[in-house]
């Protein structure tokens, strides 16, 4: 059970009660370059000054190794968002951030024409 004051702020018919947007400061630009699959986690270092309650969320989150976009999904943000915070958070010594590794092509024609016909046969 949380406390008042704890998690996203959510009313059961409206939804989130505060802007995405609001949560990053208005700032739509990463400080740091960040892909939605680049794998981030904590450092085990204390930041430094007051971040807000989405930063402790996401740092809570990246005890282990995980992608951006788990981030984003368990913090319900848009993915800009949650690069704004995550970025924060590089920037403040809390977390490190190892961009995806690719041992093939990602833009591969054979290779994008595959995933096409799996998810066809998904349909």
């Amino acid at each position: 059970m949380t406390a008042a004051g704890d998690g996203p702020w959510l009313d059961e018919a409206a939804g989130r009660l505060v802007r995405p947007f609001t949560v990053s400061n208005g700032r739509t630009r990463p400080s740091v370059a960040l892909d939605l699959i680049s794998q981030v986690m904590a450092t085990g270092a204390t930041p430094l000054g007051y971040l807000g309650p989405e930063h402790a969320q996401a740092l809570d989150l990246c005890r282990a190794p995980v992608s951006v976009a788990e981030i984003a999904a368990h913090l319900m943000l848009p993915a800009v968002v949650t690069k704004v915070l995550l970025s924060d958070l590089v920037d403040c010594g809390a977390l490190t951030t190892k961009p995806p590794e690719f041992h093939h092509n990602p833009t591969d024609r054979a290779l994008l024409e595959a995933v096409l016909d799996g998810l066809r046969r998904q349909l």
